[in-house]
């Protein structure tokens, strides 16, 4: 298989994986803090790297019906969050695309 290729983030404010430190998300990509995940508080954020993606499923989330796909750490595999590929209510439809990333699974990066 090989070893994946890892992008590391320079700006000041970078999350990281929890497990295995490999940088998933930088600050300015956030869109939102008022999300709920499967282990409590989450974020939105615009992009994401260093994560693959899992098989796409139907899930029943707070807001209603959305298509997604789990979001796994490329290092270590761990479950961050998801990407929400479909929403099917009109009002929902701004998350098309983007992540949600768990706070329980990331760390902030050189203490800011």
């Amino acid at each position: 298989m090989g070893r994946p290729f890892k992008q590391w983030l320079s700006s000041p404010r970078v999350y990281s994986c929890a497990a295995c430190r490999a940088h998933c998300c930088d600050h300015e990509e956030i869109m939102s803090k008022n999300f709920t995940g499967r282990h409590g508080r989450a974020f939105l954020f615009h992009n994401v790297v260093n994560v693959s993606l899992g098989p796409r499923e139907e899930r029943i989330l707070v807001t209603g019906l959305h298509t997604v796909a789990d979001i796994h750490c490329i290092s270590c595999n761990t479950v961050l969050g998801w990407k929400y590929e479909h929403a099917f209510e009109p009002a929902q439809k701004y998350k098309e695309g983007k992540f949600i990333v768990e706070k329980a699974k990331i760390m902030k990066e050189n203490d800011w």
